[in-house]
């Protein structure tokens, strides 16, 4: 039951991927990431117990484990430098520092914990139940839904590459993974648990208490599960999260090939003065990380979101927002922080629409500089989405589990291709 293998998508494109293959050092090393074969008994509750169980232990893809059972992030970007070591710049530039170092067991049983309702109050929803592997760790809603099918306010960001962010949530107010999660766990309109009622929870779960001893080795089967332990867990696993060998990439690192004349075109048009793309969604993470009032409009007849302004407590960044990375940005629709834009095409054209044109009547916002009116022609619109869409890499996307240590049953949205 408790299998860490890689997703089967990355044997049945194994010829495909060879050139991106190489992007990652280590990559086909990683393909035998399996764990042993495990014995199931089943008993009475619907749970089941396992007379052998063993958590993986080699690192995902992208990932070498060194001597202290570390798995630390190996790519190609690493080979590059940046400015001050933000990690922005052009297309040969190093990425931000990353968030690393996690042991496999650790990132194994954070997968466990992603994927399983048991950590909400009632069972129903997971942490994946909001970023869902198969629409790009979001949900494809304008804004998720919680316990007892609550409607949130605003939309489930992507978790591909979160491991380099230094800011989490739209309005950027979490500094770390252990920090962000901790909103979605314990808001009553989300998963709705409390701190008291998950340790009860998990430590009641004989499959967790065995698990936990393994991931974190100074602790018995006997000894209670810890909150920092949970929290390290997850952030384990999300920091797996790894998409650096896309289209985009290849053509990055000099595969002159990658992309066919519309998408260098587009690639062109992002970079130019005139669209102003990249000042803000800047490579290699398609993201300064920085804040910005575009002035989005809000779905219609909602109140404007004031955003990074109740973060910050400054109103300069009202309606502000954390600037989204666009890595696999063609499977995370719909856009904004509101899903108001069902499309790449129509999110596009909104940049170019004219400064402050969604803006309402009665608010008076600090635009960012960058908004201005660029005036793109439907073919440079046309050529912006071919761009977007080579910045789109799976390759990586990590296997669901087929069982849950709880016994429950998986709840998030999955794509079944025939």
């Amino acid at each position: 039951m408790l299998n860490c293998s890689i997703n089967s998508f990355y044997i049945l494109t194994l010829k495909k991927i060879i050139f991106i293959g190489l992007l990652s050092f280590g990559t086909f090393l990683y393909f035998g990431f399996f764990s042993k074969k495990i014995e199931i008994i089943t008993i009475n509750n619907n749970s089941e117990k396992y007379s052998e169980i063993e958590l993986c232990k080699t690192c995902p893809p992208g990932f070498q484990l060194n001597k202290n059972n570390q798995c630390i992030s190996r790519n190609l970007y690493q080979q590059y430098k940046s400015f001050e070591n933000k990690g922005v710049g052009g297309l040969k530039t190093a990425l931000p520092k990353v968030r690393d170092g996690f042991s496999p067991q650790q990132i194994d049983l954070g997968r466990y914990l992603f994927f399983d309702p048991v950590l909400s109050a009632d069972g129903t929803v997971s942490c994946a139940s909001c970023h869902s592997p198969d629409l790009g760790f979001s949900d494809a809603k304008a804004t998720g839904n919680g316990i007892n099918n609550s409607k949130l306010k605003r939309s489930s960001p992507s978790l591909w590459n979160v491991a380099y962010l230094n800011k989490l949530f739209w309005d950027a107010r979490a500094s770390s993974l252990e920090e962000q999660m901790q909103g979605p766990l314990f808001a009553k309109d989300e998963m709705g648990t409390t701190p008291k009622l998950l340790l009860k929870t998990l430590n009641n779960i004989e499959n967790y208490q065995i698990l936990f001893a393994q991931a974190f080795p100074k602790k018995n089967t006997s000894d209670s599960i810890k909150l920092h332990e949970i929290y390290t867990s997850i952030a384990a696993f999300e920091s797996s999260l790894v998409s650096l060998n896309s289209k985009y990439d290849q053509y990055a690192h000099g595969y002159v090939n990658a992309l066919n004349e519309k998408e260098i075109e587009g690639l062109n048009i992002f970079r130019s003065f005139v669209a102003r793309c990249a000042e803000c969604h800047t490579p290699p993470l398609f993201t300064n990380q920085q804040i910005a009032v575009i002035g989005t409009p809000e779905p219609k007849g909602l109140a404007l979101d004031a955003g990074a302004e109740i973060t910050f407590n400054d109103k300069t960044r009202r309606g502000g927002f954390k600037v989204p990375s666009l890595r696999n940005i063609e499977k995370t629709a719909p856009y904004m922080h509101s899903g108001k834009f069902k499309t790449l095409r129509e999110t596009v054209e909104f940049y170019t629409k004219g400064r402050g044109h969604a803006v309402p009547k009665n608010e008076e916002l600090f635009l960012h500089w960058h908004i201005w009116e660029p005036n793109l022609t439907d073919r440079e619109l046309d050529r912006l989405v071919d761009f977007l869409k080579t910045l789109t890499d799976e390759s990586f996307k990590p296997k669901v589990p087929e069982k849950l240590p709880s016994g429950l049953n998986l709840v998030h949205q999955e794509i079944t291709i025939p």
